[in-house]
């Protein structure tokens, strides 16, 4: 009985083992969004998150893309010309100047050899009047003189030849020298090309690994921890431009288009500050919001309004965050909620609040993307 007690024992013990990785407690990670971050919130369907954010990095930098690449064209295309320069290009060795120079050396050698003829002719005329007129003898010198002649025109004609095999020589020097230039030509260009398509592949290994270190990549998910809200990550370098430049250019060019960009994706809000919910740390971290958008010293005071929207967090109170933006702001500028120049947008998520300033928010379908991209009714 001891014996079969052990072993059933030793069974259940087994059986056991088998089950407890799964009793494991699941270890969860920090929680990704805090404070100090700028970019992009972004609310989208629910259980859409994963989608809508790889959605959402291609979106913006496509539109980076533009932004960044469209001034460049612009400065390009104005630093062309009006109207194209006209001039003549002389090349060293061309068809043209062989074929002139050849031309050239047949004309002088048909003329040398009409005046060897005619010189001839009036020889040979002379010749007969004389063999008419004078005796025999003098027929003896006549026939001296046409041996001279003819042996003249044996020396032209050797004359002749020697010509044509130095032009032949010079034509074939020339047509050497084209094509040692055409094979140079053809050489420098495998050349070019093999360095080309090098310094193409070292920039692609170049990409790539800058897509494989997250910590270099331009845009970068964070998980907001709400539903239908993705937080995107812009990791700003120098001369970028800013979230709030980048989400008023995608919205105006898809307002004008009505292109359609997106499918999970609703609406799209800068932020340049993200800072804990709390008065003190709003209107502390909102001041240089304050001195770039709404300055002290201006001629030109702007009406503003405050938006608020809280997810996720019931413990801060929503008239609190508002005055404490709202005090922070100089006198020129003025609230005015129904026509407002600028808007200041604050969202909290769970324990991160994000602001950021849009413009034209009512005009722009409170920066909703489907809308936007909606037919016109």
């Amino acid at each position: 009985m001891s014996t079969e007690n052990k072993s059933k024992s030793n069974n259940n013990n087994k059986r056991k083992q088998r089950y407890l990785p799964h009793n494991k407690a699941v270890k969860k990670g920090g929680y990704p969004l805090k404070p100090g971050v700028q970019g992009f919130f972004i609310t989208c369907d629910g259980g859409r998150e994963r989608q809508a954010s790889q959605e959402a990095i291609n979106v913006l930098d496509s539109f980076y893309e533009e932004l960044v690449n469209g001034t460049a064209s612009k400065r390009k295309l104005e630093e062309l010309p009006n109207k194209p320069v006209n001039k003549k290009i002389k090349f060293a060795y061309s068809d043209s100047d062989d074929d002139d120079d050849n031309e050239n050396g047949d004309t002088q050698n048909d003329k040398e050899d009409e005046e060897q003829r005619g010189t001839d002719i009036a020889r040979d005329g002379n010749d007969g009047s004389l063999e008419n007129e004078e005796l025999d003898p003098q027929k003896e010198e006549g026939k001296c003189c046409e041996n001279k002649t003819e042996g003249n025109r044996d020396a032209d004609t050797e004359d002749g030849k020697n010509h044509e095999n130095k032009e032949a020589k010079a034509e074939e020097q020339a047509a050497k020298e084209k094509c040692l230039e055409k094979d140079a030509a053809k050489f420098e260009k495998v050349i070019s090309d093999k360095r080309d398509e090098t310094s193409i592949d070292k920039l692609i290994e170049a990409e790539l690994e800058e897509l494989k270190d997250k910590s270099k990549r331009l845009f970068n998910n964070l998980d907001s921890g709400c539903n239908g809200v993705i937080f995107i990550q812009m990791r700003k370098r120098d001369g970028d431009p800013s979230p709030s430049d980048i989400v008023r250019h995608t919205m105006t060019s898809v307002a004008s288009t009505r292109k359609h960009m997106s499918r999970f994706i609703l609406r799209v809000l800068p932020v340049e500050v993200t800072c804990y919910p709390s008065e003190e740390e709003i209107s502390r971290a909102i001041k240089p919001l304050i001195e770039r958008y709404f300055p002290a010293e201006t001629q030109t005071p702007q009406k503003f309004a405050v938006l608020y929207e809280a997810r996720a967090n019931t413990g801060v109170d929503r008239m609190k965050i508002i005055n404490a933006v709202a005090k922070s702001i100089p006198e020129p500028h003025k609230v005015d909620l129904n026509n407002p120049d600028r808007s200041i947008v604050v969202q909290i998520a769970r324990t991160v609040c994000s602001i950021g300033v849009v413009e034209k928010y009512k005009e722009l379908a409170k920066y909703n993307l489907r809308q936007l991209q909606s037919s016109k009714q």
